[in-house]
């Protein structure tokens, strides 16, 4: 005899949060994501529109108006030796930096054994630790009397190169407040660097090497065309924090005398350069009325100059992946 049938027990329907488990997480998490996205266009622009006002007087005023602090300068005469300034030095920071950072980061990547890529990296990303006053008084006191003697050789010998042509000392130069930045920027760079190296896929080293290639070959062909956009975003990152440090500079160059107008290319020169951010810490004490608004307007070329260059940064690095997916 057959047994009966079991009924079919219905079951009991689910509630709307077992059906979706995600869905209340889900959405927490893209409302989180869009207003901390919200909030950063916000700030951007209220600091922007803060520099924009702010700055409006010393923009709007005659160059008899602002001459007290400029020296009868007009605005743009005073600003663009600044931003000259601001930008040579960054430059000279990251020809300097860049390669060391990229060398660094390969061989702690790739090449140091573990008991060493360790330490070493232990100790690079220790550099971003250090204030940049002490990174003032480092070059003060230890790189500027240093590098004096090499800069008179470098000047003496490469003398039918305008750029490097009458060092005068002491070295408190742009390129000394550069060798500073490097050192400053280099723990950026060389950790997103480490980090985009690391993330290269095996199998390409691995066919490289069976392919025959040296180390030297595996890097160039298959380690640092992986890591472009990566190096290229590092460097960018560096490029920011050169271009709006403060302090070491301020500390190392010759003060600068308000209202020149200095577009020098003699790198080995002292008192020809300053930057756009230490002239706005070694005048801001005693500015007042119109010169804050000066100030301020150069604070504002200083916010352009930084977005300007992230933009070309990230056409650049748009540009680099689509080209990788097209190929």
């Amino acid at each position: 005899m057959r047994p009966d049938p079991v009924d079919a027990v219905a079951p009991e329907p689910l509630s709307d949060h077992t059906k979706h488990p995600g869905r209340f997480g889900n959405r927490l998490f893209s409302g989180i994501s869009l207003a901390s996205g919200i909030l950063i266009l916000a700030t951007l622009v209220a600091v922007a529109a803060f520099l924009l006002r702010e700055a409006l007087p010393a923009i709007t005023s005659s160059t008899q108006d602002i001459a007290d602090f400029t020296r009868g300068l007009s605005l743009g005469q005073y600003i663009a030796p600044l931003v000259f300034g601001t930008v040579l030095a960054a430059i000279i920071a990251l020809v300097i930096a860049v390669p060391l950072s990229i060398a660094i980061a390969l061989f702690i990547a790739h090449y140091a054994p573990k008991r060493l890529a360790g330490p070493v990296a232990y100790a690079i990303d220790l550099l971003a630790a250090i204030p940049s006053v002490v990174y003032g008084l480092w070059g003060f006191y230890w790189l500027v009397p240093l590098v004096g003697p090499f800069f008179d050789w470098v000047s003496t010998t490469f003398s039918f190169i305008p750029l490097l042509a009458d060092y005068a000392p002491p070295a408190k130069n742009i390129t000394s407040a550069a060798v500073v930045l490097a050192v400053m920027v280099l723990p950026i760079v060389t950790a997103v660097s480490r980090e985009v190296f690391l993330q290269t896929p095996r199998l390409h080293i691995e066919a490289s090497l069976a392919l025959g290639a040296t180390r030297w070959e595996v890097a160039r062909m298959a380690i640092l065309p992986f890591g472009r956009s990566g190096v290229i975003s590092a460097s960018m990152l560096g490029l920011g924090r050169a271009l709006g440090e403060t302090m070491a500079v301020l500390m190392i160059l010759a003060p600068f005398a308000k209202g020149s107008s200095f577009f020098s290319w003699h790198i080995l020169q002292s008192a020809q350069h300053q930057t756009i951010a230490a002239n706005i810490a070694q005048q801001i004490r005693e500015a007042h009325g119109l010169s804050v608004s000066v100030l301020i307007a150069s604070g504002l070329a200083l916010f352009a100059i930084t977005l300007v260059v992230n933009m070309i940064a990230r056409w650049i690095v748009s540009r680099r992946a689509a080209f990788s997916g097209a190929n």
